[in-house]
């Protein structure tokens, strides 16, 4: 009875041990952080997240069919920029009020951004080229075209109604943002625990062959699933430009790191097949935190840059010690 007791602690332990290490972190933060606790500071949390989160489900996806994306960051900035050229467009040249007009480029953002994802997927299936080359040479293609497009200047364009997107709140103190991303979560969750299409992206990540003889459309897989991240990565730039009621070129940079970092953090392998939707969330949060309580406690902006790498790579390394040991106790 007690190894069975000890076994199942451990096995606990072993599942949860970011979400105990986030509760860890909490309840310090609640102690001794100045001003953590305070409503304004936890839903300031929240909705820094957010624009790097939704992305982050997305990724979760593309990660556990064993490819990856680096351009989203610059899909950021193009879909912003894309919102606000629409809307001014629109307005100067059709006379469409720009209430309509902001709707209509918001629809045009997100088509843009889906058929980029299916370019990166199309190009990856069809050529055998590696994802990290193809999305790679996309971000530096992506941040170009916001930048000609936009002429390199912010564009403003946009009805004051639109800012309610990125900054309002509902029943006054439930940021917006923080709806959007929890919305996402529970679509992106229920997509891969309880469908079709989530299973074939483990099988797909875990072993593309076997998946391939056992019927499952391996390209089709991964297209949909970098259509995905880049439908969310507009979706981002979305929320964004209605933050700052503007589009620009310069938006999203770096938001690529941030976004792994957050799924690896959360337990998906990078080698694919592995991962979860949920761990993502809580690699989501644990960053934010994390950042919060550094910059309540007045720690340096390039300290904190050390330490969120550190804490990736210790994330990673003890994915990697606890994935050895399931293989050796499954050999045993």
């Amino acid at each position: 009875m007690t190894n069975l007791n000890s076994s199942g602690i451990k096995g606990f332990l072993g599942r949860h041990t970011l979400e105990i290490i986030l509760l860890v972190m909490i309840i310090f933060c609640f102690l001794f952080a100045p001003g953590f606790t305070r409503i304004g500071n936890l839903l300031g949390i929240l909705r820094a997240v957010t624009l790097t989160g939704v992305i982050a489900f997305g990724m979760t996806m593309v990660i556990i069919s064993g490819e990856i994306d680096l351009s989203v960051g610059s899909s950021v900035a193009l879909s912003s920029v894309l919102v606000a050229w629409t809307t001014g467009f629109l307005s100067t040249q059709f006379g469409i009020y720009m209430s309509g007009g902001v709707i209509i480029g918001m629809i045009v953002a997100l088509t843009v951004g889906t058929a980029i994802g299916f370019l990166n997927g199309f190009i990856r299936t069809r050529f055998n080229m590696p994802s990290f080359i193809i999305t790679l040479a996309m971000l530096n293609v992506l941040f170009g075209l916001a930048a000609i497009i936009s002429r390199g200047f912010p564009l403003t364009t946009l009805p004051r109604w639109y800012n309610f997107i990125g900054a309002g709140t509902i029943a006054g103190y439930i940021p917006v943002p923080a709806v959007i991303l929890l919305v996402v979560f529970a679509i992106v969750f229920t997509i891969m625990n309880y469908t079709r299409f989530g299973r074939e992206v483990y099988a797909v990540g875990g072993n593309p062959e076997a998946a391939r003889l056992s019927g499952i459309n391996v390209k089709k897989v991964k297209i949909l699933a970098m259509m995905s991240v880049q439908f969310l990565a507009a979706l981002s730039g979305i929320i964004l430009s209605a933050q700052v009621q503007a589009g620009s070129s310069q938006f999203g940079r770096g938001y690529e790191l941030d976004v792994i970092a957050a799924v690896i953090v959360g337990g998906t392998s990078l080698s694919g097949g592995i991962g979860k939707v949920r761990g993502t969330l809580v690699g989501i949060l644990f960053l934010g935190v994390i950042m919060n309580a550094m910059t309540l406690f007045g720690i340096d902006s390039f300290v904190q840059n050390v330490v969120r790498g550190l804490l990736i790579l210790g994330a990673v390394l003890l994915y990697t010690i606890q994935n050895e040991r399931m293989k050796k106790a499954k050999k045993l």
